[in-house]
């Protein structure tokens, strides 16, 4: 299936923090979105990772994506190595999307920054024609998306571009409960996390309404690039 969005993410809820509004947003508007999760967040404090799969199955429903998998790397110590860059590419060339969005460039959690580069790396491995892969037996054809794209995650990082997320704010919070052994409970025993607190949804609608205040409107989602925007027409900047 060719997807016109890929969203990889180190863990399972990354995506729906970071840009759960642009992928609503996408979905709407008619494109196919995918999101890939590297880890099944196994070091978490909270939950397990077969809870953590089913929270995850249950967002990507309420999000309309057309699929969703589990690369299983091993959370806190996967590598940007070859390895890992074969797995990742296999993947990028079975969906063949034109935007992928992914981790943030450096974040408190070291697994982002280290999944941000290990996504870019494996996105330009994946164009090259040399480096083979296959895909249930059938050798795949290179495939390099036109444009990577970086979330904002706990750091702040100033946004090269923002997306309104506006009319999608409260599907995309009812996306984040779906996590609910990751977030803040106050039936729960299990021990408080820097996301379980009951100020880090708070935390969330703050920056969210910060990046939408910048371009006008109440809640945005901001973004780095790799590399120079490109327009054809200065209003598709508008």
């Amino acid at each position: 299936m060719k997807l016109d969005i890929l969203v990889i993410a180190a863990h399972p809820d990354d995506a729906e923090l970071c840009c759960g509004g642009t992928i609503l947003a996408h979905v709407q508007q008619g494109y196919k979105v995918g999101i890939i999760d590297l880890t099944r967040g196994e070091l978490g404090t909270r939950g397990t990772p077969d809870l953590r799969e089913r929270e995850a199955a249950e967002a990507a429903r309420l999000m309309g994506i057309q699929v969703r998998e589990n690369l299983c790397f091993a959370d806190g110590f996967f590598r940007n190595d070859e390895a890992h860059q074969r797995a990742l590419a296999r993947a990028i060339r079975e969906y063949q999307p034109d935007i992928v969005l992914t981790n943030a460039v450096h974040d408190r959690h070291p697994d982002h920054g280290r999944g941000a580069e290990l996504v870019s790396d494996a996105c330009f491995v994946s164009g090259l024609r040399r480096v083979e892969t296959e895909s249930r037996g059938r050798k795949q054809a290179p495939w390099r998306p036109t444009a990577v794209y970086h979330f904002i995650q706990d750091r702040h990082i100033v946004p090269d571009f923002v997306m309104d997320v506006t009319p999608f704010w409260d599907r995309k919070m009812e996306c984040l409960r779906a996590y609910a052994s990751q977030f803040h409970d106050p039936s729960s025993n299990e021990p408080i996390t820097h996301i379980s607190t009951a100020d880090f949804f708070p935390f969330i609608e703050a920056r969210a309404r910060e990046f939408g205040h910048a371009i006008g409107v109440t809640y945005g989602e901001g973004f780095t690039k790799e590399r120079y925007l490109g327009v054809s027409n200065l209003f598709h900047l508008i």
